[in-house]
């Protein structure tokens, strides 16, 4: 998490401040069919095995594309049509990418850190993008020399708006269901849900288009502009649907104040508007890291938690570029009932197009899982923790799918994910929930939203959520400490489960803290209870005593394992039958814990399980002695599979107990 020299590439979309120089400008305009093809060598990243090397090809590829692409609308801005056609163009592929991502359960499949062995297609996206580049770029440049209009306003405020427009663009717009996490709070369903709401997001976005282009002097306006920032306001401060509708306005606003802001920008200096406006965008970026990994980086603690300040930024540079086109009058220049071209049907069929596809894929996508436990008839609960480090691997690869597997693997019924919160832009805008729940037939809660401040805490579970609350604990000096407090149904027994990550081992006061809230907290039910969790403690000593202790009534799932630091199962007023740590081979860079339990058919069985002591339950029985349901696989034994196998001792088997 902290700073280690790459973040510098981040730097790398400022490559049009370049074309403030003429000699540079004029040859990147003569051969804007090499600058476009180049920037497909980030696509091709997927080639390079080499972690570091992959990053600097990607870092290359995206200077180029945001070179080739200013380069581009400059040279098309003294024609209309081309240059609103170019507009469109990014518009629509924007939608286009965010519609591929709702397919791919939020991931692009020809992002370099996909593959085929994970679901990617970047071959076939790379043979589409050359054709595409081929195309796009048949027609020679209009301009090539210096023609910044002088009488077009000001470069400085033009760029300040493409920098809040982009950012803006990528970090609630280039994944479907960004804006719907970020209302979330848990069960009962109150607001919007991704694979069922996902499409109002894609119809915001489509309308904004279609308004941008056929409407540009009215959103141009100020009226526009007040309603996109009650929208923002809305977004930012509310959950459920008030919120969702909110970013459902802005979503609007952002994509139809597109065509008059970067036609606007296009006609000035590129090396100011589109160099300068990429430096505020990655300004931005960061700000919006900063505000969760304050703890990590200089300057953090002035920023920590402020979201609504990444918002007011935004909407603030947003609107230094609405002050330039009315105070230039721009917004009349720009004809309100334009003639039809081939161009706008060409556009906008393609957006029927992929709205018709998306509802296709949402189709697609409808779970037909029956959600049933893996061993019904034995009342058995297999639940598990796992830190999945924003669910790419140690080769830096998408994940899910080696996850689902080993989950499969496991049998798990319930399990709880930390590091999960993958809704910023340095993660993709990503959500690696909806891919494990869906494939894997569970529900699901995500946890605190990308704009309550953690790293994310998930939950899914084959029984049903029938209640979760989402709690951040006291964190005065180091990073929020998300935790989920939700009530599961298990065969008709209801029973408590807590996904929780506690604070950094440099921030004692803040553990010592969160130990006591969440003790308090487990203290609080009476009903049976799991927690799942990364305690950042030694067993048996120090904050462990309070977790496992009258104040919380939980029991440690195996007190004699000594060779534990951050990953904890405690449970109370259930059956503990099993215990393994797993190993995740290079999935992440810690192991799966699993801990089997018993639901108890009556009141007399959980309180026998209920005590503190655990004397008569810490007693270990070997495999041969326990009912064959209560086992664990099989297969992950010895060698395991894939690299998966039981390690908690050297005979690398599970652990099996007398309640």
């Amino acid at each position: 998490m902290g700073i280690s020299g790459y973040e510098a590439l981040v730097m790398c979309t400022i490559s049009p401040m370049l074309l403030g120089m003429k000699s540079f400008r004029s040859l990147v305009i003569r051969n804007l069919r090499v600058a476009h093809l180049l920037s497909l060598s980030g696509v091709l990243a997927w080639l390079v095995t080499d972690q570091i090397a992959r990053l600097v090809t990607i870092s290359f590829g995206v200077s180029m594309g945001c070179l080739a692409w200013a380069a581009t609308l400059y040279s098309e801005s003294i024609h209309g049509p081309r240059l609103e056609a170019r507009i469109m163009a990014l518009l629509v592929g924007l939608l286009m990418s965010t519609i591929a991502k709702f397919a791919w359960h939020t991931n692009n499949p020809i992002w370099p850190i996909m593959h085929a062995e994970n679901g990617g297609w970047n071959g076939t996206g790379f043979a589409l993008a050359v054709l595409a580049a081929l195309r796009f770029t048949r027609r020679a440049p209009l301009q090539t020399g210096d023609a910044v209009d002088k009488k077009a306003g000001s470069s400085l405020l033009s760029a300040f708006s493409i920098g809040g427009l982009f950012f803006g663009l990528h970090s609630l717009l280039s994944d479907s269901s960004t804006m719907i996490l970020w209302v979330w709070d848990g069960y009962p369903i109150r607001g919007p849900v991704a694979d069922v709401h996902a499409w109002y997001t894609i119809g915001a976005m489509t309308v904004g288009v279609i308004l941008g282009v056929f409407r540009p002097g009215l959103v141009s306006t100020w009226t526009a502009y007040g309603a996109a920032c009650v929208g923002a306001a809305l977004l930012t401060t509310y959950n459920q649907w008030k919120g969702y509708y909110g970013g459902l306005t802005l979503a609007v606003y952002l994509m139809s104040v597109s065509v008059p802001l970067i036609t606007n920008a296009a006609k000035k200096n590129p090396g100011t508007t589109f160099g300068l406006g990429f430096l505020i965008y990655n300004l931005l970026v960061l700000f919006h890291v900063w505000v969760v990994a304050y703890a990590f980086v200089p300057g953090g603690p002035y920023v920590r938690e402020h979201t609504d300040w990444i918002m007011i930024t935004t909407m603030l540079a947003i609107g230094a570029g609405v002050f330039d086109l009315t105070s230039q009058n721009n917004a009349k220049k720009i004809p309100r009932k334009p003639t039809a071209t081939a161009h706008r049907k060409y556009h906008l069929g393609a957006l029927g197009v992929l709205n018709v596809l998306f509802l296709v894929a949402a189709f697609l996508r409808f779970p037909t899982n029956d959600y049933k436990p893996y061993h019904e008839e034995d009342r058995l609960i297999t639940a598990g923790i796992w830190t999945i480090h924003f669910s790419l691997d140690n080769d830096m690869w998408s994940s899910e799918r080696r996850m689902r597997d080993l989950l499969k693997d496991a049998e798990l019924d319930v399990v709880g994910l930390l590091e999960s919160d993958t809704q910023r832009i340095i993660m993709g805008n990503r959500d690696t929930t909806q891919y494990l729940a869906e494939d894997l037939g569970m529900y699901v809660d995500y946890g605190p939203g990308p704009n309550k401040h953690t790293w994310g805490a998930a939950l899914l579970s084959k029984f049903p959520i029938i209640n979760s609350t989402h709690h951040l604990l006291p964190s005065p000096v180091g990073e929020l400490a998300p935790a989920i407090h939700a009530t599961i149904d298990a065969y008709g027994t209801l029973v408590d489960v807590f996904v929780f990550h506690s604070g950094q081992e440099e921030d004692p006061e803040d553990r010592r803290l969160q130990t006591e809230y969440l003790s308090k907290l487990m203290g609080s039910t009476s009903r049976p209870s799991i927690l799942l969790s990364y305690l950042v403690t030694k067993p048996l000593e120090g904050n462990y005593n309070t977790y496992v202790s009258p104040i919380s009534g939980m029991n440690d799932v195996d007190p004699s394992d000594w060779d534990r630091w951050c990953e904890y199962i405690l449970f109370k007023g259930l059956k503990r039958v099993g215990y393994a740590r797993i190993a995740r081979h290079s999935i992440t860079d810690t192991e799966l814990q699993v801990a089997k339990f018993v639901v108890p058919k009556t009141e007399e069985e959980s309180a026998f399980a209920w005590g503190v002591d655990g004397s008569v339950r810490n007693r270990r029985v070997g495999e041969n002695e326990v009912p064959e349901g209560w086992k664990f696989p099989a297969k992950l034994k010895g060698e395991g599979v894939r690299g998966h196998y039981y390690h908690q001792d050297e005979s690398r088997e599970p652990r099996y107990y007398n309640f």
